[in-house]
């Protein structure tokens, strides 16, 4: 495939947010359910992030955050499955790890599940010494109804 017209773009206000969710479906198990709004505030609070275009069709994507020295992580990297295997993935990395807010950054992280060896070529090492995580997880509705009505019965007794 020829790909001198692909275009890598670091200007977020450009990317179409609806393409945007159609890639993360197509591409991303972990990003199938996620709502255009909050793809929105993700984008929002985000810098650098590099779209990468055929002509008007987004076909990859990458988002990073960082305080701009000491830390960074790499967030959501997507290429459209038509598109693999054309080094544009890379490419795309290495985009946003040389961008000015990042190339100056001690440490830049990211999380993956499967790609392993793609980011190990980049450059990247696996990290046993940063496992924690908290899972910030919100109540929903039906769990709201059913603490407010405990609390009502917990009030009246």
């Amino acid at each position: 495939m020829n790909c001198s017209h692909i275009e890598f773009c670091t200007d977020k206000t450009k990317i179409d947010l609806v393409q945007l969710q159609d890639l993360y479906k197509v591409t991303a198990f972990w990003a199938k359910n996620r709502s255009l709004s909050d793809i929105k505030i993700a984008i929002t609070h985000s810098n650098p992030v590099v779209s990468v275009w055929d002509r008007q069709r987004l076909i990859g994507s990458a988002r990073a955050t960082s305080d701009g020295i000491y830390r960074a992580t790499i967030w959501d990297v997507v290429i459209h499955p038509d598109y693999q295997g054309l080094g544009l993935g890379r490419k795309l990395v290495e985009t946003i790890i040389s961008h000015p807010l990042l190339n100056r950054v001690e440490r830049v992280y990211l999380t993956t599940t499967h790609q392993q060896k793609f980011y190990q070529k980049i450059g990247f090492q696996e990290n046993s010494t940063t496992t924690m995580v908290l899972y910030n997880r919100y109540p929903t509705p039906n769990e709201l109804v059913k603490q407010s009505q405990s609390e009502e019965i917990t009030a009246i007794v």
